[in-house]
C-alpha cells in the first residue's frame, strides 16, 4: 500500500512544481516594472516575462502529475498565481490607458464569483472541471495580454506577405474583449453544473441506502 501520510507543508513548498508556481508569483513585480517603463523595448521584455510565466503555468501542473507530488499547497497557489499575474497586469494597463476599467471589473468579478462557487462546490464534495469556454477564455486573455504588453505599432510580415503596421495594443484589447464572451459563457456553465451536481446529490441522499 502506498504511504498516504500527508507531507509537511515545508516539503510541499520545496517540490519542483510549487517552486515554479512561486517563480511565477515573483515574476509579477518584474513584469509590472518593465511595463511601467512604457517603451517598445521594455514592453518586449515584459511580454517575454509574461510568456515565461504562462509556460510555467503549463509546466507545473504537468510535473506535479508526472512526479506524483500533487499537493494541497499547489492546488491553492497554482490558480491564485494565474489570477494574480493576469489581474495585476490588466489593472496596471488601465492606468496606462491600454485597457478599459469596466473590462477589468467584469473579469475580476467573474473570477471571484466562479472561485467562490467552486469553493462551495468542493465543500459539498462536488468537483467542477473547467469547460471549453473557460479554456478559450484563458487562451484569449493570455495572448491578448502579451499583445498589449508589446503595446506599440509594429511593421508585420508573415510568410513573405507585408501586413503593414499593426498596433499590438489594439489587437490585444480586442482579444481580451472577445474573452469576455467566453468568460460569461463559462460562468453560466459553472452555475449549471453546480446546480445539477447539488440536485443529483440531494436526490441520492433522499433515496437513502
Amino acid at each position: 500500500m502506498p504511504d498516504k501520510k500527508r507531507r509537511p507543508l515545508a516539503e510541499d513548498a520545496l517540490n519542483i512544481p510549487n517552486l515554479l508556481t512561486f517563480a511565477r508569483i515573483v515574476m509579477i513585480p518584474l513584469c509590472l516594472y518593465l511595463l511601467d517603463q512604457d517603451t517598445p523595448r521594455s514592453g518586449f521584455w515584459a511580454a517575454i516575462v509574461f510568456t515565461l510565466a504562462a509556460i510555467t503555468d503549463l509546466l507545473d501542473g504537468y510535473l506535479a502529475r508526472k512526479l506524483g507530488v500533487v499537493s494541497v499547497l499547489g492546488k491553492l497557489l497554482d490558480p491564485l498565481a494565474d489570477k494574480l499575474i493576469v489581474m495585476a497586469t490588466l489593472v496596471w494597463m488601465v492606468g496606462m490607458g491600454r485597457m478599459s476599467g469596466w473590462v477589468v471589473i467584469l473579469l475580476l468579478g467573474r473570477d471571484i464569483s466562479v472561485t467562490g462557487l467552486r469553493s462551495v462546490a468542493a465543500s459539498e464534495g462536488v468537483v467542477i472541471a473547467a469547460g471549453e469556454e473557460g479554456k478559450a477564455k484563458t487562451a484569449l486573455q493570455m495572448i491578448g495580454i502579451i499583445a498589449m504588453l508589446l503595446g506599440y505599432p509594429f511593421h508585420m510580415r508573415y510568410l513573405g506577405l507585408d501586413l503593414g503596421v499593426v498596433d499590438m495594443n489594439h489587437v490585444g484589447r480586442w482579444l481580451v474583449y472577445l474573452s469576455i464572451f467566453f468568460s460569461l459563457g463559462s460562468a453560466v456553465q459553472y452555475v449549471r453544473l453546480f446546480g445539477a451536481a447539488v440536485e443529483a446529490k440531494e436526490k441520492k441522499l433522499g433515496e437513502g441506502p
